[in-house]
């Protein structure tokens, strides 16, 4: 079934369909209606609404409404106000000749792009900071995620597979070491 398609069609008292006329508007606008529709007062009727609601949809859709002066105001007041800090540079490979860094945001995305896909928790928000360099020469850090549960899961196994996740995503992604990973559930969804 199209989607534009209703699942019943609607018939009128004359047994004409108005879905039928829908398709013959244009035809009985440029003066091509048959006989029918042009006696009977069920068909002339509903072809007046259904070309009064077309002439009324075309003006909404060419209308174009501008937000108010002070919804606008209020938007850019509220871009201003956030802190525009360029983002934390992670360096990679920091044991090898060169230098090779990737920003904490970049990270973060990916370590939200991980968690999103585990059913049943949304991530939200995810800040991320170096601590160092281990053994390997492996960038290490730490984070804090934001999430969003659904109502009704097993916080402490649902929590466990984030941090495996996150970090896994960390290493094979990026290749920096996730070690520390703090969770705050925000909200929890209840669909």
């Amino acid at each position: 079934m199209a989607l534009n398609q209703p699942e019943a069609d609607y018939d009128l008292p004359c047994g004409r369909s108005l879905a039928g006329l829908w398709d013959r508007l244009d035809a009985v606008e440029r003066g091509r209606a048959d006989e029918h529709e042009l006696t009977c007062p069920h068909c002339s009727t509903a072809l007046r609404g259904l070309g009064d609601l077309r002439a009324a949809t075309g003006e909404l859709r060419a209308e174009r409404p501008r937000p108010s002066r002070d919804l606008t105001e209020r938007i850019m007041a509220a871009v201003r106000a956030e802190p525009r800090t360029p983002p934390a540079m992670l360096p990679l490979d920091a044991g090898r000749p060169g230098r090779t860094e990737v920003s904490d945001r970049a990270v973060a995305a990916v370590v939200r792009f991980a968690v999103d896909a585990i059913d049943g928790v949304r991530a939200r928000r995810c800040l991320l900071r170096a601590m160092g360099v281990d053994e390997d020469g492996t960038t290490v850090v730490e984070g804090r995620l934001t999430v969003t549960v659904t109502y009704g899961a097993d916080l402490s196994e649902l929590l466990a597979v984030v941090r495996h996740r996150a970090a896994a995503a960390c290493t094979a992604s990026v290749g920096v070491r996730l070690s520390v990973l703090d969770i705050d559930v925000a909200d929890v969804d209840d669909r």
